[in-house]
């Protein structure tokens, strides 16, 4: 399964949508703490992927899973360390400030795609991260300040573990191998309910927790990352990092409105220059695509070859 690239974009909008709803659902748990607020998540998770994937990929999906490379299981291991850190660190601090922490992705997918892939970014990708950072650095010093570091820092284990997964899955696919990744969201939910469950032992959560935390499992992170996988495919890592900055702006919205979380101003100050790098950083993009349509289309006509070109310039 593929999309395009506009597709893509406004599917990881959704992504990033379904994705902010855990904050405001965890603020409504009884009895659950930490660990086994993430045990339930992963679990459930885990087992709505053994339903959605065979009914996507019918039954060989299993075979395939087990002819895969290493890849896949890295893949997996970056999944569960995103799923398992950020559910702590929502139990250990502010929804906002778990956001505010996760905000720092599109710094290291740049970092890793540099150093690990060599990978040349635009001038319009370096400023919009740059623009991102500081909206970045002027609510994480705040924060600091207040002395929610420790949930913060573990936080901070989320977009590290995002930024190796989505230059993986980049990587996979220009090389040709066809490596089938989204299993590794299946991966990463079975690693991360192993690793919590037993430091959640006894579990203590109420029906309520845990139809809370089931309806997380399935809406808030089993369709979506299966989606932002198929995003993945279509999208660089810096795009798919800066559009799931969304995730913070959509989090602290739900937070404010369902849980009464009322975010600081410097939250506000900060959320403006990263929502205005994320669109710049899209604008010129989609600037850059039609000039480069444009002159692809006007080469084929000078040399008369009418064949269509599709919308990344290359013949359909």
């Amino acid at each position: 399964m593929s999309v395009r690239h506009g597709q893509a974009v406004a599917l990881m909008v959704l992504v990033t949508f379904l994705w902010s709803t855990a904050g405001v659902v965890t603020r409504q748990l009884e009895q659950a703490q930490a660990f086994e607020i993430t045990f339930w998540r992963s679990f459930f998770t885990l087992l709505s992927l053994l339903v959605i994937l065979p009914l996507w990929q019918g039954r060989g999906v299993w075979r395939r899973m087990r002819q895969e490379g290493a890849v896949l299981w890295v893949s997996g291991a970056c999944w569960a360390t995103m799923f398992t850190a950020f559910m702590l660190g929502l139990a250990l601090t502010s929804v906002a400030n778990v956001l505010i922490t996760l905000a720092a992705g599109p710094l290291f997918t740049a970092l890793v795609s540099r150093l690990f892939f060599g990978q040349r970014l635009a001038a319009r990708t370096w400023g919009a991260i740059v623009v991102a950072g500081l909206g970045i650095a002027w609510m994480f010093a705040r924060q600091l300040g207040e002395g929610h570091w420790l949930g913060s820092l573990v936080a901070l284990a989320a977009p590290i573990g995002g930024a190796f997964n989505w230059n993986l899955v980049q990587r996979s696919q220009q090389a040709g191998r066809h490596v089938d990744l989204v299993p590794a969201v299946l991966i990463g939910a079975l690693l991360s309910s192993l690793v919590t469950l037993p430091m959640a032992w006894p579990l203590s959560a109420s029906v309520h927790d845990v139809t809370l935390l089931a309806g997380l499992g399935l809406g808030q992170l089993a369709i979506p990352c299966v989606l932002a996988v198929v995003c993945a495919r279509s999208l660089t890592p810096p795009e798919m990092s800066l559009l799931a900055l969304l995730e913070v702006l959509f989090g602290i919205a739900l937070a404010w409105v369902g849980a009464n979380e009322v975010p600081s101003p410097y939250v506000l100050q900060g959320g403006v220059l990263v929502l205005g790098a994320l669109v710049a950083n899209e604008w010129l993009g989609w600037r850059e695509r039609q000039g480069h349509y444009r002159i692809q289309t006007l080469e084929v006509e000078d040399s008369g070859d009418h064949h269509e070109l599709d919308d990344t310039g290359r013949h359909r």
